[in-house]
This record gives structure tokens, sequence and C-alpha cells, in this order.
């Protein structure tokens, strides 16, 4: 955790989610009445690697150590690049910089939708963990519109934290103008 603090969290697996996919939630003790929620969708190149191409690591680091401290849940879901798969993202990434496309027309270059997530089966997880009011932390109002549309009930949306740098830049200006993130532009400085 941040500044070399610990937690204890537990690591709850689910099985027979609609989507069949293995995702996880992190639950922290005491969990809150209303926990604050973060789906986080898999990254390995932000995520494990680091790359300064997203804003994936310092936002799922940011989201732990706040859950960590408000007795809030992290489910970590399996849904790498914008559900498109390891691979795909890998190749949008060489899209990008051969035809100097945004995320988004990457992933439409490879006949693939702006963002392929489901939310359904966070939504099925919050259920299972009796966590049907929640806070999220999002900057995606895709998230906040799926997890209703499923029976979980919002109480507040807390946008996460912007971590800008000189290489994702554009690709947080492509997510305000292309799917409605909160992220604010502040100037011309994203």
């Amino acid at each position: 955790m941040a500044n070399g603090e610990w937690h204890t969290a537990e690591t709850i697996t689910f099985s027979g989610l609609g989507d069949g996919q293995e995702h996880i939630a992190v639950s922290f003790a005491p969990r809150a009445a209303v926990p604050l929620v973060r789906l986080h969708s898999e990254c390995l190149t932000g995520d494990v690697f680091g790359s300064g191409r997203c804003d994936c690591g310092p936002q799922l680091a940011e989201s732990l150590q706040l859950a960590a401290e408000s007795g809030g849940i992290l489910l970590y879901l399996r849904q790498e690049g914008r559900g498109i798969g390891l691979y795909n993202k890998l190749d949008a990434y060489r899209i990008q910089d051969e035809l100097g496309l945004d995320t988004f027309a990457a992933n439409r270059e490879l006949n693939f939708s702006d963002d392929s997530r489901d939310y359904r089966a966070a939504a099925q997880m919050l259920h299972t963990l009796a966590a049907t009011r929640i806070r999220l932390r999002t900057n995606n109002p895709d998230k906040a519109r799926q997890l209703i549309a499923h029976g979980i009930k919002i109480e507040e949306v807390i946008p996460t934290g912007i971590f800008k740098t000189e290489r994702n830049h554009g690709y947080l200006r492509a997510k305000v103008e292309q799917s409605g993130h909160t992220i604010a532009l502040v100037g011309e400085s994203i």
C-alpha cells in the first residue's frame, strides 16, 4: 500500500458469473455500511508494468489505499483493453503508434466497439457481497449507468484522481471527448 502502510484484506472469488470470467473482489474490514467501491478493469501494461500510456496503475494504487482506509471494496475485473483482451490491446497500441489514432479509433480500426465492457458481473458480485448501496469511485459514467440498471443503488459518485503524464494526455482527452469521462480538462493541459 501507499507510504509503506499495509492493510489486511479479504480476497473473494466468484463462480457462475454471467460472463464466465474469473473476477475477484478485495474487501477491507470493517466494511462500511455504504462502502466505497471501485470497479477496476485489468490492465497488465499499466497495473503491472507501469505503462505511461494510461492512468490505470496509479488509479489502482489510489483505489486500494482509499478502500483500505474506508472499509471499501475493489472489484478487479478481467476486462483487459476495454474488453478486447491483451493481444488485441497490444495490436491497438501498435495501430495508435503507426496511424496516430486515439485508443477508441484504434479499437474501431480492429473492428471492436469503443468499449466492450459489460458490468453485469460486477453487479452480481456486489449483490453476492450484500453491497447493493455503494459510493462509486469512477470517472466513467457508463459504470454507474450499468450498475444502476442491474439493481445497485449508487449513493454518491466520487471521481478518481487524475494521473496525467506526458505520455497519457491524449488518452485522457479521448476518454473525456469520446466516452464522457468526468476528468476535469483544465485549460489545455491535458
